[in-house]
């Protein structure tokens, strides 16, 4: 699924890392779910969350209730959904919601004026050829701060970046990262993907990318950034 932020495209080289020491039946479980482009390759026990409501309920209507999403939202249903979201189911409200520019929360219908792209089209097929993969991963919705985490699970955060354009809900880093530290306190293996963290947090793998979002962080180059992969190091 084209989401905002997505890191399908490091899936291969921060799996290996992150999931390197895993032992038999210890859970796996992703905070910041989104667009489930890393877990969708992870197998064992997995635990997607995220506390954007429609998002999930997107999710659970298409892994557990074999919901058939549209292949084509008009540019008229698009607007009008964007601006009555009370009024529609919220899987369908979330479905439609993330197919906007950069896979950003209704960022503007995506068409293509030459007509040599079906938007609609990739949308549909890229998330129904997830659903599969993503057969008996155990869904939430709530807070990060709500979680209640299996016993030495490993935990891959991909939080809202700090420095660039905000998700549709405010985020608070301090107490991002405090939550890190405590959670890697207690006995869990704690992933980060971020530019930059705290001193006491190690970068254990980097990597550049190139990206025209105009959402990119606004101090650095649009055009380049490197990602990377933090550890508490306590």
């Amino acid at each position: 699924m084209k989401y905002m932020g997505s890191k399908a495209r490091f899936a291969k080289d921060l799996l290996p890392i992150i999931l390197k020491n895993r032992k038999e039946n210890q859970a796996y479980l992703e905070p910041f779910a989104g667009g489930m482009n890393i877990i969708d390759k992870v197998d064992g026990i997995r635990i997607a969350n995220d506390q954007h409501e429609e998002l999930m309920a997107m999710w659970q209507a298409l892994i557990y209730e074999n919901w058939d999403p549209p292949q084509l939202v008009s540019e008229d249903d698009y607007k009008h959904i964007k601006y009555n979201q009370d009024s529609y189911p919220k899987h369908l409200v979330g479905y439609v919601g993330f197919n906007s520019f950069g896979g950003k929360w209704f960022a503007g219908y995506r068409r293509d004026k030459q007509g040599k792209r079906d938007y609609w089209g990739e949308h549909y097929r890229n998330i129904t050829k997830q659903v599969p993969k993503l057969k008996d991963v155990i869904l939430s919705c709530k807070s990060y701060t709500e979680l209640v985490i299996p016993n030495h699970s490993i935990v891959y955060c991909d939080p809202p970046y700090a420095l660039t354009t905000k998700y549709r809900d405010a985020f608070n880093h301090e107490a991002f990262w405090a939550w890190c530290r405590l959670q890697s306190q207690a006995g869990h293996q704690v992933f980060i993907s971020e530019y930059s963290a705290p001193d006491d947090f190690e970068c254990i793998w980097e990597k550049d990318s190139k990206t025209t979002f105009s959402w990119h962080a606004k101090s650095i180059s649009t055009k380049k950034a490197v990602e990377r992969l933090f550890r508490y190091k306590g």
